[in-house]
């Protein structure tokens, strides 16, 4: 299992690659890993996406800053 950490340098390498199409290209590995039977890669990918997801949104949380 990746620490969230891990989740998001990655997700952030994604965005700095893809930009807003990130999250597509994490579900695109997410759905690979689901069809090769690799259920643990799967859910590594969704959260990826979902790192991505916030990462692009405007909105931030209360008490997070960007660095």
């Amino acid at each position: 299992m990746m620490s969230d950490t891990d989740i998001y340098r990655s997700a952030n390498e994604l965005v700095k690659q893809h930009g807003e199409d990130a999250p597509i290209e994490a579900a695109m590995k997410a759905d690979e890993m689901l069809e090769a039977g690799d259920l643990d890669g799967k859910n590594v990918w969704v959260r990826i996406m979902k790192a991505t997801e916030e990462l692009l949104s405007e909105e931030r949380p209360e008490g997070t800053r960007l660095n």
